[in-house]
């Protein structure tokens, strides 16, 4: 799309000299997501993966789960007064047999940290809405150690953070340790919607067996949307909430944090991980 980075002057102090030069700034602009020509949710976001965006943002709502919900996903036009296309608003049809969400102004919105719901609502509202209850009895096993090697793969696959440092990132992993999908984003929630998006668009939804790292923290919106799509282990380099571990306690979801090196804290689902001198087949 041509809008990922952009480029604007700055003045550059170093030891004590100034100099004028240009930088390689991200892009950030909103996006509108429409469901059946409704407006739905407006997110900031840097322009591109805009169709996997959406999907995965109403897999995590809740509203489909496999790629034959979608009838199409287009992009609308006459966003500005001249009727020119932004690419900033984004209308998903879903397919006829697709029940509706409510959709009004007084929505009830679970994926955010501001939507006024308490824990438990919260818990409750991803129990009540998940597509792929069987969380729990994923029984895929990582070793610690290839854990501890996967912020370093994620972060040579950072091509837009290497020219502007202002990006989070997430990744997706096999067992094995293998790059399944990368996505960058000025947030991390949308960087993890295109990742589901994705993987929905190409049928292989849910994501079992799989890792999702993410480059900041594990906020409750983030493991909710690994729950949402199946994956059964989530790992962040910095820390969980607290309603982040609650949800990965009841749903079977295994949580990292702090996942720096060698060093890491395991919250929840500590089966899964193969702990430093123990064979796979030894417990936790």
């Amino acid at each position: 799309m041509g809008r990922v980075t952009e480029r604007r002057r700055v003045v550059r102090i170093r030891g004590g000299a100034a100099g004028v030069r240009p930088d390689t700034l991200v892009t950030e602009e909103p996006l509108e997501i429409r469901l059946n020509g409704k407006p739905l949710a407006i997110t900031m976001r840097t322009p591109g993966d805009d169709f996997a965006l959406a999907a995965g943002f109403l897999v995590s709502e809740g509203v489909m789960a496999r790629t034959s919900d979608v009838q199409a996903v287009t992009y609308c036009e006459g966003a500005t007064e001249d009727g020119s296309n932004t690419y900033n608003v984004v209308n998903v049809q879903l397919a006829p047999s697709v029940p509706l969400p409510d959709i009004t102004l007084e929505r009830n919105v679970y994926t955010t940290s501001s939507c006024g719901l308490c824990g438990k609502a919260s818990l409750d509202a991803v129990r009540t809405a998940t597509r792929f209850p069987g969380l729990a009895a994923d029984p895929v096993r990582v070793p610690a150690e290839l854990l501890s090697e996967l912020p370093d793969r994620l972060r040579a696959a950072q091509k837009v953070f290497d020219r502007t440092g202002g990006l989070h990132a997430a990744a997706l992993f096999s067992a094995e340790g293998e790059l399944l999908d990368v996505r960058e984003d000025v947030g991390r929630h949308n960087a993890v919607d295109k990742i589901v998006g994705r993987a929905l668009q190409a049928g292989r939804l849910p994501l079992a067996g799989s890792v999702l790292l993410v480059s900041g923290r594990a906020s409750f919106e983030l493991a909710q949307k690994a729950v949402m799509a199946g994956i059964p282990v989530l790992a962040a380099v910095s820390a969980p909430s607290s309603l982040a571990v609650d949800l990965a306690l009841e749903s079977g979801l295994t949580l990292v944090g702090f996942l720096r090196g060698a060093n890491m804290n395991v919250y929840a689902g500590e089966q899964r991980i193969i702990l430093p001198g123990a064979g796979a087949g030894a417990g936790s």
